[in-house]
């Protein structure tokens, strides 16, 4: 059985790096429509069970509307203990094998996550997805789920190697496009915009004129 989690902080207070270019409100619906596109892939992948752990109230409305069950958090710990908190209840569980993905990687397909799925081996097992800085990490599946700890913040990718070889796990390494672009910074966007036609994210973007042409009044001070 494989458990996917994808944790979620909130979507009010999301992208703070994006506020040079994006309104709050521009970023709150960005947010929205960056979880709908990595949960749409997720649950067209065929996986046994779909976490969203959060404690945020739109976030859970949201999710309901797919194929997932709410993992609740107490409060707000951050991406990594939201992680370990899913990683226990995958093992609570009974699964064999544990994947997890951030929800701002909207260029995730389905073909993608069957590549991470398809590359477990057996226990015990680690696979890594960087993202296309490779500093990151944008996907870890673990067989079995407690096989290792996760801890993330860059550079989680090469720390996150050296952990599993530590405890004896040769780690395999895919490189994926739509899943290594997380969407952190502005040009995230634009290459978002060039290569996401059919994301409900880009498509959010270009609703929006963006990028913006050079000549163009900033659109951060505009939109406040």
């Amino acid at each position: 059985m494989i458990v996917a989690a994808v944790p979620v902080k909130d979507l009010s207070n999301a992208k703070q790096r994006l506020v040079p270019v994006l309104s709050p409100s521009e970023r709150y619906l960005l947010a929205r429509a960056m979880l709908e596109d990595v949960l749409a892939a997720l649950c067209g992948a065929g996986l046994d069970t779909l976490l969203v752990v959060t404690r945020d109230a739109e976030v859970v409305e949201l999710a309901r509307r797919f194929a997932v069950a709410i993992l609740e958090e107490v409060e707000n710990r951050g991406h990594t203990e939201a992680v370990a908190l899913a990683q226990r209840e995958a093992v609570k569980m009974g699964a064999q094998v544990f994947l997890t993905i951030p929800g701002d990687v909207p260029l995730v397909t389905v073909e993608e996550i069957r590549a991470v799925t398809g590359a477990a081996v057996p226990r015990p097992g680690a696979v890594f997805v960087p993202s296309r800085s490779g500093f990151g990490t944008n996907a870890a599946l673990l067989t079995p789920p407690d096989v290792m700890p996760l801890k993330f913040g860059e550079p989680s990718f090469a720390n996150h190697l050296t952990a599993a070889r530590e405890r004896g796990v040769e780690p395999t390494v895919l490189r994926l496009p739509g899943l290594g672009l997380d969407i952190d910074g502005p040009d995230d966007l634009a290459a978002l915009v060039a290569e996401g036609t059919q994301t409900r994210s880009a498509r959010l973007l270009r609703a929006w004129s963006f990028p913006p042409h050079p000549t163009s009044p900033h659109r951060g001070e505009e939109k406040r």
